[in-house]
């Protein structure tokens, strides 16, 4: 059971549990006053509806998951909602968590500007008349991406153009005290091309102007974009797990 002395109330005492990670910054929107819990090391704190997911924990790992056992079990957490957590293997969520599924990610971030690269100039930001070529892109080089033209969590869209087609594009999904850059996607036939570091440098300059941290999330297998985020100034890393609640 959850005892009242672990409980955390509202943005603030959240943040100083988790001693103000930009993980947590980004997590928390300004305008949240979570509930929160810590035990043994972890924090973990609820999140409203319509931001991608119920709960998050930081720090460690297993008393994270055994917090959202105990949430769950209550009737708080729910089969079918998602929860970001430290990273866990399958061993240390057994029997402290059923899992639907299990995605691990990494959350980079950076608080310099990246050295520039050649093709800036070409990144624009997008207007909402822009959001069917978006689509078409997204759906021809980045299916998966959680990142669509019309999601509310989204704040601006940048893209590249060559002549009147749209061949790059990345999403502003900033939130809390971070920036966040999301859905990063090149066309197919121009990969190679130097957009993608284009793209994303100028993205993180332009996000670095409003906060003093930028961040990404990108999939461990994926060494290409990672070795690219490192050479761009994204040397900080936090691993992750994604769970949805079985």
């Amino acid at each position: 059971m959850i005892v009242l002395d672990q409980a955390l109330h509202g943005r603030a005492a959240v943040l100083a549990a988790a001693g103000h990670h930009p993980f947590v910054r980004h997590q928390l929107g300004r305008d949240v006053e979570p509930r929160g819990y810590r035990r043994d090391g972890a924090v973990v704190w609820l999140l409203p509806a319509g931001q991608g997911v119920a709960a998050c924990g930081f720090g460690a790992a297993v008393p994270a998951a055994e917090i959202c056992g105990a949430l769950t079990a209550e009737g708080t957490l729910r089969p079918g909602q998602g929860v970001h957590l430290p990273r866990l293997g399958p061993d240390d969520l057994a029997g402290r968590l059923t899992v639907g599924r299990h995605d691990d990610w990494d959350f980079l971030w950076t608080s310099a500007a990246p050295p520039a690269q050649p093709g800036e100039e070409r990144v624009v930001r997008l207007t909402e008349a822009d959001h069917p070529a978006l689509a078409a892109l997204v759906d021809e080089a980045f299916p998966t991406s959680t990142s669509r033209p019309g999601d509310p969590r989204v704040v601006d869209w940048y893209g590249v153009r060559d002549g009147d087609r749209l061949v790059a594009c990345g999403a502003d999904r900033s939130r809390g005290d971070v920036g966040f850059l999301a859905g990063l996607t090149v066309a197919p036939a121009v990969r190679g091309q130097g957009l993608g570091a284009a793209l994303t440098a100028a993205m993180t300059r332009a996000l670095l102007t409003r906060y003093d941290h930028a961040a990404l999330g990108v999939y461990p297998v994926n060494v290409g974009a990672i070795r690219l985020y490192r050479r761009l100034g994204f040397t900080h890393t936090l691993g992750l797990s994604s769970v949805r609640l079985g």
